[in-house]
């Protein structure tokens, strides 16, 4: 469950304060998708890192499962989001040094899983690249490198993913490619926040927010029915 009341965010810009995120409630129910669209500077990006806790709120509190991650501090913050939230940033953010299987592995062994090693392999093949684990990221392909992004972000099986334009440095077969991984992690009742231009992607979301200025504008609620993912 993920719960914002009065959330804002004003920085400084040049010497006047520029609000980047005007004052927001949102509700978002365990298992729940959703899609928030709205154009480059409307604060998508900002939602979604105010809501991992990757940023700190102006205004407003942040719930993650009855926490209020606002009053917490840098440690316990890291804590919650190595167990809780998984985030798949838009240009992959992997660490260049490491393969793609010590990318995968390096969370758990943060949370000292004693299974680390098993349940890196594990991840990679569920995404199709255990053949690749030893690979560096500049060895592998846009979509590669997004996939064994997710992988990391689920590393520590989180009840929540957040994804920024995970599809939009990505050709159309990439990109359909992630939608499924994407669909696949979804199914397994794990609430899955997005920001996305992608229309297809943002079609099979249970619940699409439109924002702009820093504002939600309106909330569209699919249909069952239309809830299909691509293949």
């Amino acid at each position: 469950m993920i719960r914002l009341q009065g959330v804002s965010k004003t920085v400084t810009s040049g010497d006047r304060p520029l609000t980047i995120l005007h004052s927001t409630d949102l509700f978002i129910p365990s298992g729940q998708f959703v899609a928030v669209m709205g154009p480059s500077g409307s604060g998508k990006s900002t939602l979604l890192g105010l809501i991992a806790g990757l940023d700190a709120p102006t205004t407003g509190t942040i719930e993650i499962d009855g926490i209020d991650i606002t009053t917490l501090g840098e440690d316990d913050l890291a804590k919650l989001r190595g167990e809780a939230i998984g985030f798949v940033f838009q240009f992959f953010h992997l660490i260049p040094s490491l393969t793609a299987y010590e990318n995968v592995l390096v969370p758990m062994e943060i949370a000292r899983r004693r299974d680390a090693p098993r349940r890196a392999a594990e991840r990679l093949a569920e995404i199709g690249l255990e053949a690749r684990g030893h690979h560096y990221p500049s060895q592998l392909s846009g979509g590669e490198q997004q996939r064994v992004a997710i992988a990391r972000a689920l590393s520590n099986d989180p009840p929540i993913l957040l994804a920024d334009e995970p599809t939009g440095n990505l050709d159309a077969a990439n990109g359909r490619h992630i939608m499924e991984l994407l669909g696949a992690i979804h199914a397994r009742g794990v609430t899955l926040v997005l920001a996305t231009h992608d229309v297809e992607l943002a079609a099979s979301a249970d619940v699409r927010l439109a924002m702009r200025d820093g504002r939600i504008l309106n909330a569209e609620f699919a249909e069952p029915r239309r809830r299909q993912w691509s293949s």
